[in-house]
């Protein structure tokens, strides 16, 4: 029997929370700081948060053994990574929280696109209304009356 552990649904939940927190959290911190410089610091806290999960659970790989080509996907994950933060947190330093959150958000719909166009990945009539309903649920949230 799996436990939640071993459960990708698990780990996507918290991942939405942990999400919805670092939106919270962030628009009360970046009040009155650069948002560039407020990414700076978030990645730094970022940095050694998993400096010492990886020391700790001794998940320390040898550099050597990786492949080119996975620190060539890492890489430019990393700076897509990047420019993501660093527009996200500039739209919660002139937006609502409540509105751009959502509109982040977009980036579902976004990789349900990707992934059919670049992974070859399929989805039928009901995944694509989905789809279509995260859209429009992250326009009419993030919808300003």
């Amino acid at each position: 029997m799996n436990s939640a552990l071993d459960s990708w649904q698990f780990w996507a939940i918290l991942s939405a929370t942990f999400a919805a927190l670092t939106a919270i959290f962030a628009k009360v911190g970046i009040e009155n700081i650069n948002s560039d410089f407020a990414t700076l610091i978030r990645t730094v806290v970022i940095l050694l948060v998993l400096g010492a999960i990886i020391a700790a659970t001794g998940q320390f790989q040898p550099l050597g053994e990786i492949s080119s080509k996975t620190y060539l996907f890492f890489v430019l994950s990393g700076l897509a990574t990047g420019a993501s933060w660093l527009c996200y947190f500039r739209a919660l330093k002139l937006g609502n929280a409540a509105q751009v959150a959502p509109i982040d958000k977009l980036s579902v719909v976004l990789v349900a696109v990707f992934g059919v166009i670049f992974l070859g990945e399929r989805l039928g009539t009901a995944n694509w209304l989905g789809v279509a309903l995260i859209a429009a649920g992250a326009v009419l949230v993030a919808y300003k009356a």
